[in-house]
């Protein structure tokens, strides 16, 4: 496809154009070796470049992303060890190491118990319910545009955007009746919402629960981009509301499944355990993923509860333990191994490598670079335009890997463009990109880029928003 060979070249080009501003070291416990102009630094962005590609490949290779980044982040510290062995130095690469790994460590473990947590709600058929209910009401194809759009809104904050998304778009795809310019304009709507209201809360994405996690925000703080993230949302919706067809869709017919037990006592659990995991941070100064593992014991113990009723309901009635009719039949370990255990491993690979690329001195260089040029505002700007093209995860990792000398609010203002600025595009978020393939044929990349215009206004007037109540 001709986007997608557009879309790699651009990618490719920023890509370069970062490593092109590096000619500095960066000091990391001591004074380490200048790598910048050494054939290492540039074997090690070689390196990393070719590992993005097949990233960025990754639909048409079916490779994948975990791999690439795996092997990248691996020959990256590798080079860096042989370099430092050779020429005897004593710089403390094992400290520099630990220390992103240990970054993923409380990324990893939190993101597992959120997964876990959202897949035992997808098993008990939490999620279908509300799809049931929205299909089975008689909504209009406007009322349902909206209603998807605020839902994923506000639901995206607890339950992660790709996650929201894939719901609301299983609902609009039951309603369509073959009404191909509905799913179009829907899945945008939902795509826009669901990265808007993950903005807002240091669970609706990867990149916020990266800056909760690293202390440069509070929990509380981040509820002062509601607003702006709000704005973003509203303002494409506002011109996609008169692209939507009148008429309402005609309800599906088929038997109303059976919802197994458990759903709102799992979800109540969730809701508790983002709880602990905020009060072991603001009260006990304690990092939040032991709060979340804290909340996994709730899950654990409430299986156990489950699997205690299942083995009397199964003696009752005389069935087999296990049985597809069991309504109390609950694994707990069954929804950790479903966790997205290739985006975890992903995420080590991009941590690792950017934090190598950080110790060889390239990050430093390039933050004083474009923090110092352009400032603050057009740089923070900048970032969620990069997001749009680059997956906004090694984006974010890289400006709190940077962490330039800015005020609060340009801390909130990068947090919110990393956010919402995935929506310019279909490929720039997970959302877009899962909604390509649920729907697909019907919500595609020029479907979207159809509405880009109205959505980087919505990008833009969110940024004003900001400046005018947090600044």
């Amino acid at each position: 496809m001709p986007y997608r060979f557009i879309n790699y070249l651009i990618t490719f080009v920023c890509l370069i154009s970062c490593s092109a501003l590096a000619f500095s070291s960066e000091a990391v416990g001591g004074d380490p070796l200048d790598l910048t102009q050494h054939w290492a630094g540039y074997a090690a962005l070689g390196i990393f470049i070719c590992a993005y590609i097949f990233v960025i490949l990754e639909e048409k290779i079916h490779l994948r992303k975990s791999k690439p980044v795996l092997l990248a982040a691996s020959l990256i510290w590798a080079l860096i060890a042989i370099v430092y062995a050779v020429n005897g130095f004593e710089g403390d690469i094992n400290s520099a190491m630990k220390h992103n790994f240990l970054e993923y460590t409380e990324l990893f473990f939190f993101l597992l118990v959120a997964m876990t947590y959202i897949n035992a709600m997808l098993e008990r058929g939490l999620f279908d319910d509300l799809r049931d209910w929205l299909v089975s009401k008689g909504f209009s194809y406007k009322a349902l545009f909206w209603m998807t759009g605020f839902l994923a809104f506000f639901i995206s904050p607890i339950a992660d955007n790709l996650t929201t998304a894939l719901i609301l778009c299983a609902v609009v795809m039951t309603v369509s009746d073959g009404k191909t310019n509905f799913v179009a304009v829907a899945c945008v709507n939902i795509v826009v919402a669901a990265n808007a209201g993950g903005a807002f809360s240091p669970f609706g994405d990867i990149t916020t629960l990266m800056v909760w996690q690293k202390g440069v925000i509070e929990f509380s703080g981040f509820f002062a981009l509601f607003i702006p993230s709000l704005v973003n949302f509203l303002i494409p919706a506002v011109f996609m509301h008169f692209a939507i067809p009148a008429g309402t869709p005609t309800p599906p017919k088929g038997e109303k499944r059976v919802t197994k037990i458990g759903g709102i006592p799992i979800a109540i659990l969730f809701l508790l355990t983002i709880m602990t995991a905020v009060c072991f941070h603001n009260f006990l100064h304690i990092a939040p993923v032991f709060g979340m593992m804290t909340g996994l014991a709730y899950l654990k113990f409430y299986g156990f509860y489950l699997r205690k009723k299942s083995g009397q309901w199964n003696q009752t009635i005389g069935s087999p333990p296990g049985s597809n009719n069991d309504p109390y039949n609950f694994d707990v370990f069954s929804k950790i191994a479903r966790a997205e255990w290739d985006t975890l491993f992903f995420f080590y690979g991009v941590i690792m490598a950017v934090g190598g690329l950080g110790f060889l001195g390239y990050l430093s260089t390039t933050s004083e670079f474009i923090y110092g040029q352009f400032g603050a505002t057009n740089a923070n700007i900048l970032v969620g335009v990069l997001s749009a093209l680059v997956d906004n995860i090694p984006v974010m990792f890289a400006v709190l890997t940077m962490n330039p000398d800015m005020p609060h609010d340009q801390w909130l203002l990068v947090t919110l463009t990393a956010g919402v600025g995935g929506s310019l595009l279909s490929i720039g978020s997970a959302a877009g990109v899962a909604l390509m393939g649920q729907a697909r044929g019907q919500y595609t990349f020029f479907s979207h880029l159809k509405w880009t215009p109205v959505i980087a206004l919505g990008y833009g007037a969110s940024i004003w928003v900001h400046f005018l109540i947090n600044v």
